[in-house]
């Protein structure tokens, strides 16, 4: 080998070292950042007609691209469950649990007892007043979750708003990066930081819609959801939605009032089980807002029409005429079977007994149709509305099943389905998170380990020492021929 290989094959090792030790440096210096995927430097022999020596190819990210998948498939399942799991929680809160006295369970009973307690003493005016005010207490705690279940329905329709503009620029920005990416690599500059960036993006676009990212040429990437919808190949689509500023009861995306979801212009289903978005947040909350909302307020609907009819009963009360309201009315009016959405938001009492309407609390013990009031001590109708709260009878409406049910135990049916549907999707979401844990663990394994990269630090100063030895050797072996 000629003094000048010897000198070429030196200066190259001391570029490579150099190249090495910077690529360690990143590393130590980003162990602590999230979605910085550790570098390698890659390098080979270098062979120039009879010189030898190391030639840089570039810097590598270390990426386990199947595992990189799976833990976004997972961030999808956990964040659809989340979602689902909080809104549940929600209505839960909302309904109140058997041992809050404001919970719509609580409430029926104790006006059921105050029932029982007026027809004890017929006489007493004050029972009677307690009586009315206990019936306004239930129509206002069920007017109270179906306003509150209508309330989060617009608050989840504004969330998707929010989330499918989010959408929309992560998209854009996975479209840009490809850009980007592909002209840096072919003007041979180095990647790796747009990529880090570009794999953060897509994590973020993986909790909105389970993505499958497949290579294209020159560093870009496509993606594509399990249910065959495409988000980004050669140009980013863009998603549509419309929000509402009010949201009704009567209000769905089947009849039109409700916005649905549109890709690039045309309609996508938003099913969350076999829809070209579905595991997701974003197919969680078209669930909720077209799901699992208008179930519920289906549910206290069904609630609400049991308290009507119950006390609409012909037999109930002579003196009310035929199809005149009971003492739950549908504002003012009585209850039509075809009218039942939204009824639970419309629930009032009687203005006959609402001495603020000009009624009076004797018309409890006396007939809602009674010019005036009748004997003090008769409680033979306090009796019957009493039994009439507690006879069991199968609701006409709502997923309860067939099995009959009293007033208050409709009310804690109601109740105990919120609950169970809760615990349900509490377990889910609780697996999904162990899951996504696991495999977050796994992969910030395979990240930048302080202690190797300390191990090729000193290799790397061991290797640039001898480089640097050699170019002092063929230093000195100059200088002794130029002394000749």
């Amino acid at each position: 080998m000629s003094i000048s290989g010897a000198l070429n094959n030196a200066l190259t090792g001391l570029t490579a070292a150099s190249r090495a030790a910077e690529v360690v440096s990143s590393n130590l210096s980003n162990i602590m950042t999230d979605g910085y995927a550790r570098r390698e430097l890659s390098q080979s022999s270098s062979v120039i007609g009879s010189a030898g020596g190391v030639q840089v190819n570039g810097v590598n990210r270390d990426v386990n691209q199947s595992l990189l998948s799976d833990r976004r498939f997972a961030s999808s399942e956990y964040s659809n469950t989340e979602t689902t799991a909080n809104f549940l929680a929600r209505m839960e809160t909302l309904l109140g649990t058997p041992e809050d006295e404001y919970s719509l369970s609580s409430r029926i009973a104790v006006f059921e007892s105050s029932l029982v307690a007026a027809a004890s003493r017929p006489e007493s005016t004050e029972r009677l007043d307690e009586v009315v005010l206990r019936a306004s207490s239930v129509a206002e705690t069920i007017n109270t979750i179906s306003d509150g279940i209508q309330d989060m329905r617009r608050q989840v329709d504004t969330e998707i708003k929010d989330t499918v503009d989010r959408l929309n620029v992560s998209l854009e920005q996975v479209q840009d990066l490809n850009v980007r990416i592909s002209a840096a690599q072919h003007q041979g500059k180095e990647t790796a930081s747009l990529e880090d960036l570009r794999q953060t993006v897509i994590d973020s676009i993986a909790e909105i819609i389970p993505v499958r990212e497949v290579p294209r040429d020159r560093g870009a990437v496509a993606l594509f959801t399990p249910g065959g919808a495409i988000l980004v190949d050669s140009s980013a689509v863009e998603l549509s939605f419309t929000a509402s500023n009010v949201i009704m009861p009567h209000m769905t995306v089947d009849n039109g009032l409700l916005s649905g979801l549109e890709v690039n212009g045309r309609d996508v289903s938003t099913d969350n089980d076999r829809g070209p978005i579905a595991g997701g947040k974003l197919a969680a909350l078209f669930e909720i807002r077209d799901e699992i909302s208008t179930g519920a307020q289906a549910q206290i609907d069904a609630v609400a029409r049991d308290l009507v009819e119950r006390f609409e009963d012909p037999a109930l009360d002579a003196t009310r005429a035929p199809g005149d309201a009971g003492l739950f009315t549908d504002q003012g009016a009585a209850f039509v079977v075809a009218d039942e959405i939204g009824l639970a938001g419309r629930l009032e009492i009687n203005a006959a007994v609402d001495a603020s309407a000009g009624g009076g609390s004797w018309r409890i013990r006396d007939g809602l149709g009674a010019v005036s009031a009748g004997p003090l001590g008769d409680a033979s109708l306090l009796q019957d509305l009493s039994t009439t709260m507690s006879a069991l009878r199968t609701p006409a409406s709502g997923d309860f099943g067939s099995a009959a049910r009293s007033s208050s135990g409709l009310a804690s049916s109601l109740l105990s389905s919120v609950g169970f549907d809760r615990q349900v999707m509490e377990t889910q979401m609780t697996f999904a998170s162990t899951q996504f844990n696991e495999l977050k663990t796994m992969e910030l394994q395979n990240g930048v380990d302080s202690d190797y990269e300390m191990q090729r630090l000193m290799l790397i100063e061991q290797a640039y020492a001898a480089n640097a030895r050699m170019i002092e050797t063929v230093d000195e072996l100059m200088q002794n021929l130029l002394r000749l």
